[in-house]
């Protein structure tokens, strides 16, 4: 299913391509990884005053030992744990494949899709003839009636054109899925990269459109026609942001969120002939859906009517082959990357092949090779672990609730309420996902690539109408990162980040605490952020807030907005605080109660012995101070201007250094566990709170 705020916030961190150019290891070996422990005295600039600035103190050194690989757009702690997941995972493929397993098992379709991903030689080989089929197509058009069945053709193949249709659990009605429609088609990262008028912004539609006339060559246009496609592509495609939702207004769950009648929304786009589109999609029949972005579709619906169907035809071509470029020749994976790699994050040099399709076999069979993964580094001792720091964390959550001064005791019950009620989802799903239905062939990478979107979509359409499968996680068990989902009310942890550095057994409690606690801390108080406080217990879009507790959580997270906006991001760019107001309240809160959860845990229990070489590395700081320097160390990192920049623009979080500094300065605690004197950087008069 999908939640339309999921895609802008509620998980720990942006998802980016993150893995180095080291070298694999064979089938059979371990992999070779260096592991950043969770305290690691090595990333620490102990001549900074950590009063004046904590980050430079708990990561000074971290870019010096750390230099981005040519492959990345930057290093940090999710970068390096992706990369021995990224090892483990190629580890497992490479020996799935070599076993050719028996036909239609899990097995054989892990290991012949990795198989025919790496088979650069036959991709080259074939050439256009695998999508030849598709460009014919779309070559067909003939007019503007033709085209929802085109649409939906492309859609039913993962090709984002023109517009999104999709499953989604309903916000007013949690029990239920639902059927959605929204935006799409755009080929920049969002809206306002067609809008700016910066010269950095001027200057990247001119690469872009450089990139659009350099796929239609290599489609076999002359260079001039080319040219002249990519600038009409262009202009599709601003006329198409301009009536966008922008990434703020996207976060608002109230703005996405508009359920029409079948018959009222298709009078506002008749150019995509709905009934007919749903019904070729292979969806079940609906009567009503929610309409994300309203005004969107009259907009699209002119800009269809005023584009001649040449320009309408370059488009799709575009689309298609830059949705399917790592499947093509050699050229279009080169092209995609120039732009998309090169030009917008800074990055030099393209991931290794093993590595992409280590990857792309993960997001197409990423439960029946997660079941693997697991098998070998998720152990029971390591679920029952975090399910301790959970509980936990939860318990201090109530706790902060209850000591809350603001609130009124009637909204204290229902945040206590739906509290109680949120879900933990540790490692890996109790029920694995069933791929018996999807075909994958030896050899036919663009085939499998195919096949495998059409399934997810089809799977996906199939839940419309049903109820919801509240078991179903939004990522796959290896990958490094976690999310909140509010409609779902439960916080997800996938096993792939549940290794060190953000949980090291090795470690001391307090720093495992300032890791991982400060993520689960981070996403249960997603639940309470500016989006996940306008939900129930239950999921539902519901206002249990009284009015004074609303101006005064509104008034808080104001404070917050203000304070990261002040922030600068890279040279001239700001800190977007309403677009990232949302995970810098988790980063505050979340903190705050791991930190809380930690002190409790000590009471309890007195401080932990130092028992290994690491904790005796630790023992000549205080539980507190090795607390804020494990949760610091989450985020030491190093990277390129031109990606930050992107972040600025895109990313609901904060660049990783302000995620630091901009939690320290709110907690009092540190100034305590530190010796900051009021009035010092790290420790102003004046600061914010919200959980």
């Amino acid at each position: 299913m999908r939640n339309p705020l999921l895609a802008a916030a509620s998980c720990l961190f942006f998802v980016t391509l993150t893995c180095s150019a080291q070298t694999a290891a064979p089938a059979g070996e371990t992999p070779q990884y260096s592991p950043i422990p969770g305290f690691d005295p090595a990333a620490m600039d102990k001549a900074a005053d950590p009063c004046g600035d904590f980050y430079q103190y708990a990561c000074g050194n971290f870019a010096k030992l750390h230099l981005i690989p040519s492959d990345l757009p930057e290093f940090d702690q999710f970068a390096n744990l992706f990369e021995f997941n990224t090892q483990a995972l190629h580890q497992i493929v490479e020996k799935t494949a070599a076993a050719h397993a028996a036909a239609g098992t899990d097995e054989q379709k892990i290991g012949d899709y990795y198989a025919a991903c790496m088979d650069t030689d036959a991709i080259d080989k074939r050439g256009l003839a695998p999508i030849q089929p598709e460009l014919d197509r779309i070559a067909a058009l003939q007019s503007r009636e033709q085209l929802p069945a085109l649409i939906a053709h492309l859609n039913r193949m993962s090709v984002g054109v023109f517009f999104d249709y999709g499953s989604q659990q309903d916000f007013k009605d949690a029990t239920r899925e639902i059927a959605y429609i929204d935006q799409s088609g755009l080929g920049l990262p969002e809206k306002d990269y067609y809008l700016r008028t910066d010269d950095k912004s001027v200057e990247t539609r001119k690469q872009y459109v450089a990139h659009l006339a350099n796929v239609l060559k290599l489609l076999g246009d002359q260079p001039e026609a080319a040219q002249a496609e990519a600038q009409k592509i262009l202009d599709l495609e601003t006329a198409l942001a301009k009536a966008s939702q922008g990434n703020v207004e996207r976060r608002d769950p109230d703005k996405v969120y508009h359920m029409m009648s079948l018959t009222s929304f298709s009078a506002t786009a008749p150019a995509i002939d709905t009934a007919k589109y749903i019904d070729l999609m292979g969806s079940p029949s609906v009567q009503e859906l929610n309409v994300v972005s309203p005004d969107f579709f009259p907009a699209l619906n002119k800009t269809i009517a005023d584009t001649d169907l040449a320009t309408i035809q370059a488009y799709l071509r575009v689309r298609l082959a830059d949705s399917f470029a790592m499947r093509l020749p050699h050229a279009f994976d080169q092209e995609s990357f120039d732009f998309y790699g090169r030009k917008l994050t800074g990055t030099p040099e393209q991931q290794a092949r093993w590595k992409r399709c280590v990857q792309a076999t993960d997001g197409s069979l990423g439960e029946a090779l997660g079941k693997l993964y697991v098998a070998q580094y998720f152990t029971p001792d390591m679920k029952a672990s975090t399910l301790r720091e959970v509980h936990d964390i939860e318990a201090a959550m109530g706790q902060d609730i209850d000591a809350i001064a603001w609130m009124s005791p009637e909204t204290k019950v229902k945040a206590k309420e739906k509290l109680h009620a949120v879900a933990d989802k540790i490692g890996y799903p109790d029920k694995w996902r069933d791929y018996s239905k999807l075909d994958i062939e030896p050899g036919d990478a663009l085939g499998n690539s195919v096949r495998s979107r059409e399934f997810e979509v089809a799977r996906q359409l199939n839940k419309i109408g049903k109820p919801v499968d509240r078991q179903e996680w939004q990522m796959t068990p290896p990958t490094v990162n976690a999310y909140y989902d509010p409609s779902m009310n439960n916080i997800n942890f996938p096993a792939g980040i549940l290794q060190p550095a953000f949980y090291d057994k090795d470690a001391s409690d307090a720093t495992n605490y300032g890791h991982i606690g400060a993520v689960v801390g981070h996403e249960l108080t997603h639940g309470f952020d500016d989006q996940g406080a306008k939900f129930d217990g239950s999921g539902n879009l519901h206002d249990w807030w009284t009015a004074e507790d609303k101006k005064q959580f509104e008034e808080r997270t104001g404070c917050v907005d203000n304070e990261y906006s002040q922030f600068t991001a890279v040279d001239d760019v700001k800190v977007n605080g309403k677009l990232t107001l949302g995970e810098n309240t988790a980063d505050n809160g979340g903190a705050r109660i791991a930190f809380m959860a930690m002190m409790a845990r000590i009471a309890a229990s007195g401080t932990p012995a130092a028992t290994t070489p690491e904790q005796v590395a630790e023992k000549s700081l205080s539980p507190q101070q090795q607390f804020f320097l494990g949760y610091a160390q989450n985020w030491c990192t190093n990277e390129r201007p031109e990606f930050l920049r992107m972040l600025a623009n895109v990313d609901p979080h904060s660049p990783d250094a302000l995620r630091v500094r901009g939690v320290i300065v709110n907690m009092p605690e540190f100034a305590h566990a530190f010796g900051c004197k009021p009035g010092q950087p790290m420790a102003p008069v004046k600061s914010c709170h919200v959980w």
